[in-house]
């Protein structure tokens, strides 16, 4: 699917051409003098260099999709920025360095995403594990005190965990691994008058 993605991409910019780099400085100067057209096509023309970055990148959590768009915006500001600051030299490293760097951040942002979801499923996996112990000790359900007393936690971090395995289950989160979440029958919110929430494990 992605070659297929990418294939019809570069087909769709079949008919715009590569800026040269004479094109490149007459239009960074048109630009400084307030032609937007200039803008347009320095865009344009550096789309294929923005796909290729992207290219880069698959295969790292990120879909090609979201890689080129986040590549298309970087280097949208790329050229704004670069177009601000002055010179005539240096668009093309400029360019570069600032889609790389979007590039970089969105894969960071999807593993540290994907780190947190397991993060909570394995907590999550851990309360159920203890709760279930304590059931079977206690002959009854554990509060939600003796759940953190065991734990070595604080009733609002059991808590916490409750309502954001509760909340990542109905949201059906797509870029966090919850899958396990969803097989955790022993968990219960309930609405309470008293408090916001009323855990039942």
């Amino acid at each position: 699917m992605h070659d297929n993605f990418y294939q019809m991409y570069l087909d769709e910019m079949g008919e715009i051409a590569p800026c040269t780099g004479d094109e490149q400085l007459k239009l960074i100067s048109d630009l400084r003098g307030g032609n937007q057209e200039a803008k347009k096509r320095l865009v344009e023309g550096n789309l294929r260099t923005a796909l290729e970055y992207a290219r880069e990148y698959d295969g790292k959590g990120v879909l090609l999709t979201d890689l080129v768009q986040e590549a298309n915006m970087a280097l949208l500001m790329a050229v704004e920025e670069y177009a601000k600051a002055g010179g005539e030299t240096g668009f093309d490293s400029y360019v570069s360095q600032r889609i790389k760097k979007a590039l970089e951040l969105a894969v960071e942002e999807e593993q540290s995403a994907d780190r947190t979801g397991e993060e909570l499923a394995a907590r999550v996996n851990v309360l159920s594990q203890i709760s279930q112990t304590l059931a079977a000790e206690l002959g009854r359900e554990a509060t939600v005190e003796e759940l953190a007393d065991k734990m070595k936690m604080s009733v609002d971090e059991i808590q916490g965990i409750m309502k954001m395995a509760m909340d990542a289950v109905s949201l059906n989160a797509e870029n966090a691994d919850l899958e396990a979440l969803s097989e955790v029958s022993d968990l219960e919110i309930t609405e309470s008058d008293e408090e916001d929430y009323d855990y039942e494990v």
